[in-house]
């Protein structure tokens, strides 16, 4: 088992890329601390893991209040001792709309969740991580941070800027051997794509826009950030890893 012995925090773990990197983490034989929103699908989630023999503890946290991110390590610290692997991947998407009709709210509501959430993670986690002999971080971005896509402005800022504080916090703790990576997923199978598929000659083109001309699944994203969580990688930091069936090439 490549995490054996690991503990492991995921945000964002309910559903879709996170729960999928639950059990794959888990069958990989790591500790995990899962965090959402969503009470009552995270105890669900739990009581899964707990039933089917993995060790797993569901801490409720807003990814973007600092109070409860703090709690979310205090509370890793006190189960299980030690934080070896951060996959901060909690995000949301913004109604399409034109920048100049974006109000102000919903472009910060979306910077906080999907880019604010990455630093608060890191910045509590990485102290924890410094007192043992390394960890391993993978935030998550995706490919409209890198390719972009109209009508959706604050998402793909976010996920831009998901990308360089990867390479900053890479940058500023690889001495401490703490990996920092990040994965860019294309158009994959989880809640976040559903308004899309309401509307049918566009979801044509969406579900199929890349090489391999079809939807990701989240198993796929979550075999990725195996592998950028153990020691596989032991000599990739500060890099992004496309999970995007082509897309960017497409």
């Amino acid at each position: 088992m490549r995490l054996e012995g690991k503990v492991a925090i995921i945000t964002g773990a309910s559903s879709g890329i996170g729960r999928a990197t639950a059990f794959r983490f888990a069958e990989e034989g790591a500790k995990l601390v899962l965090t959402d929103i969503k009470i009552d699908q995270g105890q669900q989630l739990q009581q899964t893991l707990t039933n089917d023999g993995y060790d797993a503890l569901f801490v409720k946290a807003d990814v973007t209040n600092e109070t409860e991110i703090q709690q979310v390590v205090n509370k890793t610290i006190s189960q299980f001792g030690r934080i070896d692997i951060l996959f901060n991947n909690a995000g949301i998407g913004n109604e399409e709309k034109r920048l100049v009709d974006m109000k102000s709210e919903e472009w910060d509501k979306v910077i906080n969740v999907n880019l604010k959430s990455i630093f608060l993670g890191m910045k509590y986690v990485i102290p924890e991580m410094m007192k043992q002999t390394g960890g391993s971080i993978i935030n998550t971005s995706s490919l409209l941070g890198i390719k972009g896509k109209k009508y959706v402005a604050p998402y793909n800022a976010s996920k831009a800027g998901v990308l360089t504080l990867t390479k900053n916090a890479a940058l500023e703790y690889g001495e401490q051997n703490i990996r920092v990576n990040a994965i860019a997923p294309g158009v994959i199978d989880t809640p976040i794509i559903d308004e899309w598929r309401k509307h049918p000659e566009k979801w044509n083109i969406i579900s199929r826009a890349n090489a391999l001309r079809r939807l990701g699944t989240p198993i796929e994203v979550a075999n990725v950030v195996v592998f950028l969580a153990s020691k596989e990688s032991s000599f990739i930091t500060g890099t992004t890893i496309m999970v995007d069936g082509g897309g960017l090439t497409f």
